[in-house]
């Protein structure tokens, strides 16, 4: 396994290929936002561990909108919509303004990357910060909506409201799905930051990059599907620690 403990070297050979590279992608998962309060949904901490992931499934929503919008709401807009992007978020973000980023792809549906100013997001899994009509495909903000009255519904045909967000038991939105394989295909380092590799097809993405000869670089807390198969360099940390000490490397060079 690379070395677990980050060298200064380490360090230092991601910072250079950072600042050197010409097209560098993001991945992200929940990992990156548990600095800023949202635990991930695996785990013995996660979501599933306190809420029946039932409520998540397509046909379960469609035939019982009501119990599963009574858990959204508690998950996605009491406590989710309270969040704030964290250091993590905020580096990424420099790194596009700079130009050393050019596409970041998320699993995360929290909205934090986009708060935290980063404009070329491809969401694979969706955006929990937008409700969607199915029928007319109107889409409204969370505040923009009644949510003490559940299941929420759209002001034009009275069709429930969805949030859009992939489901289980949904496909991948086509476009987010085509831009981030044609991302992993153009970069040439890839900065795998708090996910485990475990959520298909998203876990694909940077193996497409690897196999497309870039240079893998990953932030982890512990050790991932992707660690002894194709990271390059592993900085073992919490997203933003790291983060912070390379655009700090990055500066100074």
């Amino acid at each position: 396994m690379k070395n677990k403990l980050n060298s200064k070297a380490d360090m230092q050979l991601a910072a250079e290929l950072i600042r050197d590279s010409r097209s560098m992608i993001a991945f992200t998962g929940a990992g990156i936002s548990v600095e800023s309060g949202i635990p991930p949904f695996r785990g013995p901490e996660g979501l599933w561990s306190r809420y029946d992931p039932q409520c998540l499934d397509l046909d379960f929503f469609h035939s019982h909108p009501k119990e599963s919008w009574t858990v959204i709401k508690t998950i996605f807009y009491d406590f989710f919509g309270k969040a704030e992007f964290n250091q993590a978020h905020r580096v990424l973000a420099d790194f596009e303004a700079k130009g050393l980023l050019k596409a970041l792809v998320t699993q995360n549906i929290d909205n934090l990357h986009q708060m935290a100013g980063s404009k070329n997001v491809l969401e694979f899994h969706g955006n929990s910060q937008k409700l969607i009509c199915p029928h007319c495909k109107k889409i409204y903000l969370p505040q923009e909506v009644n949510l003490d009255v559940l299941p929420p519904r759209c002001v034009a045909d009275k069709q429930i409201l969805k949030p859009d967000f992939v489901f289980f038991g949904e496909g991948i939105p086509e476009e987010a799905y085509r831009r981030s394989i044609e991302a992993a295909r153009k970069a040439d380092v890839v900065l795998i930051i708090g996910t485990t590799g475990e959520v298909m097809p998203a876990a694909m993405i940077p193996t497409e990059a690897k196999r497309a000869g870039a240079t893998i670089i990953e932030i982890n807390t512990e050790p991932s599907n992707y660690t002894n198969n194709i990271t390059e360099i592993f900085l073992q940390g919490k997203a933003s620690e790291i983060l912070l000490k390379l655009e700090d490397l990055i500066q100074r060079n």
